[in-house]
């Protein structure tokens, strides 16, 4: 059995979360800037590619929300993350469980990545983008692209809100390693996630985007040190 974490354990990464949090508004700020370029006034003059994804996403909710949850589906693949990130990291695989309700893997080794990946990799959508650029090799897939972008929209719809159903729920993968620190990873690698996905489908450079999101980071750091420096002392 793996020794609990201490004190310090908890406070260290407690203390990490909060200075991340002006990271957290970086990137929000950043994605926001991204989907307010994307805005049109009539959904007619939207790019297809825009649009596929779009569809593919409010399709994921309507059924979400309509019909039943194939919870099944998404234990598995919160079960296989854990697997997939363990054995990238080393640690050897002894066993995995999947029902209707719950499940759990058993790994030689865990750390913070594998214990929080399931939050913020969406793993279908990462089987669909696999399958895009093995399909691509080998014929032109580009007429096809809204259509895949619509799996890739009705995929992350999928992760998105499975993830925030979950977390409302006592998961002992939060508590492992504090709920702050954890909240503060999975936002920002889920928000990350985002901005990479919409800077592929749009014209904006990589330069500009990560110019965007460094300037962002700095003045969310300068705005906290100067509400430091008003405090009184």
């Amino acid at each position: 059995m793996a020794p609990q974490p201490g004190r310090l354990h908890f406070i260290a990464k407690f203390l990490i979360g909060i200075l991340l949090l002006p990271v957290c508004a970086a990137l929000a700020g950043s994605l926001y800037g991204l989907l307010d370029g994307l805005a049109v006034e009539n959904w007619r003059e939207m790019e297809p590619n825009t649009l596929g994804l779009l569809v593919g996403f409010f399709l994921w909710i309507i059924v979400y929300l309509a019909m039943p949850r194939p919870v099944w589906s998404y234990v598995l693949a919160h079960e296989l993350t854990h697997a997939l990130w363990g054995a990238a990291m080393g640690a050897q695989i002894k066993g995995i469980k999947v029902t209707g309700t719950g499940g759990h893997v058993k790994l030689t080794r865990t750390n913070m990545w594998i214990t929080l990946a399931p939050y913020f990799f969406p793993l279908y959508t990462v089987i669909v983008l696999l399958l895009y650029l093995f399909a691509s090799r080998m014929w032109d897939m580009t007429p096809y692209q809204p259509v895949w972008l619509g799996w890739v929209g009705l995929t992350w719809g999928f992760h998105a809100t499975f993830t925030g159903s979950i977390l409302r729920i006592r998961q002992p993968d939060i508590h492992e390693h504090g709920r702050l620190f954890s909240y503060v990873i999975i936002f920002i690698f889920n928000v990350l996630g985002l901005c990479i996905g919409v800077t592929l489908l749009t014209d904006t450079s990589w330069a500009g985007w990560l110019d965007d999101v460094y300037n962002r980071t700095l003045e969310a750091y300068a705005w906290v040190g100067d509400r430091f420096a008003r405090i009184p002392r």
